[in-house]
């Protein structure tokens, strides 16, 4: 499959989960939102109510005051009057100590106590008796209407001039208003507090909090009395959030699953994207691994045909050349064959690994000193400058060498063809650690090859051109190696100006 087709896949999976999730996200919001106003309603209708029963409530306890007052005590009456006068009077008729300002009033107009409609001349027709009935009836409603609007003003003309506090049963305030929520559904806890006209506070709970204004509802108490008369109620509800939220939990589920399938998803396509890296660097591998086989192949067989031809002449030096041709091109061969069976041995945990006390400086200069021949043939220098006063490490000597090795035989591949190679290796030491650094002025490695460069079978890419072997196992192999030392490697590079590879390798104490 193609990188464009994957690409492509991915990009339109990946939109599609990325709109799910947005909707998803639009879903809950509506739903906490039309949660809040449910519950913004319900309070306020519940409010409301309280706001009625505290009124209803006043006017009960106020007729029942003034019912109270017009149930004469024996002791509330002037000496001379007693309880037996009253009782005479009564029997008589005489109300004149019972009186009320309603009463008062009615015996002032002196209504008929016959219904005039009922009052016929003999000489009235039905018509007329009909006509004076109705005006009778609505002179009669007009009366009590009359009345009773006195009754009520009357009442809150009274209660108004209470004081505040007197007018309100806080107890009784809050047992309304706990009724009047439970009935609407909501049992949350809620504290409220009670302000007066002015905006002191008349009452307030222990644990009442201003905190989060979309958590507080008010309502104004005796609405019907004048405004300076008037209260305000404020009921604060701390639990709010969360029961306004609740309603998200049936979707959290589904927004978690939908959040692990995206997560799969993309672990997934990172999987596919990895895995044709590999295949790709490993086919890489294969070609170059044919180029590095082929060429030694076909130079030992060129020259044992050449040996093996009786028409060619042969000279001892001749035979000395070819011979040496074979043995050269088959140790060639056995070291590209032992670098893959090593990182194969590595890649399977059985690589054996012979630890011994060895003095770095020492193995470094007789590495140095052997690869000195081959930088020279290239036309470059080599320096060493072994300065690390204590350099006893506990390593496998052989894969310290090929590590050396490697990292020297690489600085010659990759160098400048405009330039001759400088090529360095340095020992210092720092606290309890051997700091080798080895560096040269080759074509360097790019910022986006450089995190990459220590992989199996990766190798930067050079377009079509083979101009330079390897199976992309040299690093891979040095970096496993001086793992398995327990120290660490790191590089460091600019494009175009040379490389340096730094290894840190613990001392012996």
């Amino acid at each position: 499959m193609k990188r464009s087709t994957i690409f492509a896949i991915s990009l339109i999976i990946g939109i599609s989960f990325f709109g799910l999730l947005l909707l998803q996200g639009r879903i809950i919001g509506s739903m906490v939102k039309i949660r809040k106003e449910q519950f913004d309603e319900t309070v306020l209708r519940a409010l409301d109510r309280t706001s009625r029963d505290l009124e209803r409530n006043e006017t009960f306890r106020y007729l029942e005051t003034v019912a109270q007052k017009m149930n004469y005590d024996a002791s509330n009456l002037p000496e001379e009057v007693s309880r037996e006068t009253i009782e005479e009077t009564l029997q008589l008729g005489d109300t004149s100590l019972l009186q009320t300002p309603f009463r008062v009033d009615a015996q002032r107009r002196q209504p008929s106590k016959a219904p005039k409609a009922l009052t016929l001349s003999p000489s009235s027709s039905l018509d007329e008796a009909n006509l004076r009935f109705q005006e009778f009836v609505r002179n009669a409603y007009l009366y009590q209407k009359g009345v009773l609007n006195e009754v009520i003003y009357t009442i809150l003309y009274n209660a108004s001039e209470m004081d505040f506090r007197e007018r309100i049963d806080f107890r009784l305030l809050d047992t309304n208003l706990r009724s009047e929520l439970e009935a609407a559904g909501i049992t949350l806890n809620y504290h409220f507090t009670v302000l007066d006209a002015d905006g002191q506070e008349v009452y307030r709970c222990a644990d009442y909090s201003d905190e989060g204004s979309d958590y507080t509802y008010t309502q104004t108490l005796f609405r019907n009395d004048p405004s300076q008369k008037m209260g305000l109620l404020r009921v604060h509800f701390p639990e709010m959030n969360s029961y306004v939220l609740g309603v998200a939990n049936k979707m959290i589920p589904v927004l978690v699953f939908t959040i692990v399938l995206f997560i799969t998803f993309c672990f997934t396509v990172w999987l596919i994207v990895r895995q044709k890296r590999d295949t790709e660097m490993k086919n890489d591998f294969i070609n170059n691994m044919t180029h590095e086989f082929k060429t030694p192949i076909s130079s030992i067989s060129l020259a044992a045909q050449m040996l093996g031809d009786k028409t060619i002449t042969k000279s001892e030096s001749m035979i000395d050349n070819l011979s040496g041709v074979i043995v050269n091109e088959t140790k060639r061969l056995r070291y590209q064959v032992e670098k893959v069976l090593q990182m194969s041995l590595y890649e399977k945990g059985n690589i054996r690994f012979n630890e011994r006390e060895i003095d770095a400086n020492v193995v470094i200069d007789d590495v140095v000193n052997t690869f000195q021949l081959k930088v020279r043939q290239n036309g470059g220098t080599l320096t060493a400058q072994l300065d690390a006063e204590d350099a006893a490490i506990y390593v496998d000597e052989m894969h310290f060498t090929n590590v050396i090795f490697n990292l020297m035989d690489n600085a010659v591949k990759y160098r400048r063809d405009d330039e001759p190679l400088q090529l360095s290796i340095t020992t210092r030491t720092q606290g309890t650690n051997l700091i080798i650094t080895i560096s040269d002025n080759g074509i360097g490695i790019r910022h986006e090859d450089l995190r990459h460069i220590f992989d199996r079978f990766y190798r930067v890419h050079t377009g079509n051109q083979h101009d330079v072997k390897g199976f992309g196992l040299g690093l891979a192999y040095v970096k496993g190696m001086v793992d398995l030392m327990h120290g660490s490697i790191k590089a460091e590079s600019e494009f175009g100006k040379g490389t340096k590879f730094i290894i840190t390798l613990p001392l012996i104490d």
